[in-house]
C-alpha cells in the first residue's frame, strides 16, 4: 500500500490534569521505537491546556519548535525577550539553536486551549536563537492549502531551519482540493479537527495519513475539517 494511516487511539496519551496531550511521535515518558519521528518531523503533540494551567519555564536546544493553536490562547514568554499571546490561527516559530528558555500557559481564566506543538530537526546547530509569530486567517485556509512554514519563509510564511513546508487547510461540504507529494518528497497528513476522506480513506479528528510515494492526494467528502499537511525531503524514518 502506498501510504499508511495512524489512528488518533493509537498515538501515546499523557493527563496530568491541568494538561491531556496526544503524542504522534515518542515523546517524554511515551516510547515506541516504531514511531520516533517522521523524516525530519520530530514532535507533533495535540494539547488541550486547562483554564490557568502552562509550562513552567524549561529550556530547549537545537530544534525548531512550532506552535499552531486551534481555539483559546496561548501566553508564552521567552529568555531572549519574546513575551506574546498566541491566538487561533496564529503560528509561532522559535528556533531553540544554543539555546532558549521559554514558558507557555493558557492566557484564560475560564477556557481551555486547544493547539499543536511540532517540533522540527534543524538542518545546522547551535544556530542563534530566534522567534517569528504571524497570523493565517480562516479565510487563506479555506478549500486551499495555505503555507504557514517553510525553509524560505515563502508567501509569508514563518521560516524554518529545515527542508519542511507546512501547510493548514480548512475543508467542509462541497470542498475538494489536490496535493502533489513529488518523488523526492514525503507528506504527512493531521486531521486536527473535523473529518475527512482522502484517496478514499476515511479519517477523523487525530488521525493521520503519511506516505513516501509520490502521488495525488485527493481530500474531499470533509465536515468541518482543519487539516496540517507537512511536506519534506524523502528519508528512510
Amino acid at each position: 500500500m502506498s501510504y499508511t494511516i495512524r489512528r488518533s487511539e493509537e498515538r501515546g496519551k499523557v493527563n496530568m490534569g491541568w494538561l491531556n496531550s496526544y503524542h504522534s511521535f515518542s515523546f517524554g515518558h511515551y516510547y515506541d521505537p516504531q514511531w520516533m519521528g517522521f523524516g525530519d518531523l520530530r514532535v507533533i503533540n495535540d494539547d488541550t491546556i486547562a483554564a490557568g494551567g502552562g509550562f513552567a519555564p524549561h529550556p530547549h536546544d537545537n530544534m525548531e519548535i512550532v506552535t499552531y493553536v486551534l481555539s483559546g490562547e496561548l501566553a508564552h514568554e521567552d529568555s531572549i525577550g519574546n513575551g506574546s499571546v498566541i491566538q487561533r490561527g496564529d503560528v509561532q516559530r522559535m528556533s531553540a539553536g544554543t539555546g532558549i528558555v521559554h514558558s507557555e500557559f493558557n492566557h484564560s481564566d475560564e477556557q481551555p486551549t486547544k493547539l499543536l506543538q511540532i517540533w522540527f530537526l534543524p538542518d545546522q546547530r547551535n544556530v542563534e536563537p530566534s522567534y517569528e509569530q504571524k497570523h493565517f486567517s480562516d479565510a487563506e485556509k479555506k478549500g486551499q492549502f495555505c503555507l504557514v512554514a517553510s525553509k524560505a519563509g515563502l508567501n509569508g510564511s514563518v521560516s524554518l531551519h529545515q527542508d519542511v513546508n507546512m501547510f493548514v487547510t480548512l475543508l467542509d461540504g462541497d470542498d475538494q482540493v489536490d496535493f502533489e507529494v513529488k518523488p523526492d518528497r514525503q507528506a504527512w497528513v493531521q486531521v486536527a479537527e473535523g473529518s475527512v476522506v482522502i484517496n478514499g480513506e476515511f479519517l477523523q479528528t487525530g488521525d493521520a495519513f503519511l506516505t513516501k510515494t509520490a502521488q495525488i492526494l485527493r481530500f474531499d467528502q470533509a465536515e468541518h475539517a482543519e487539516l496540517v499537511l507537512f511536506d519534506g525531503r524523502l528519508t528512510q524514518n
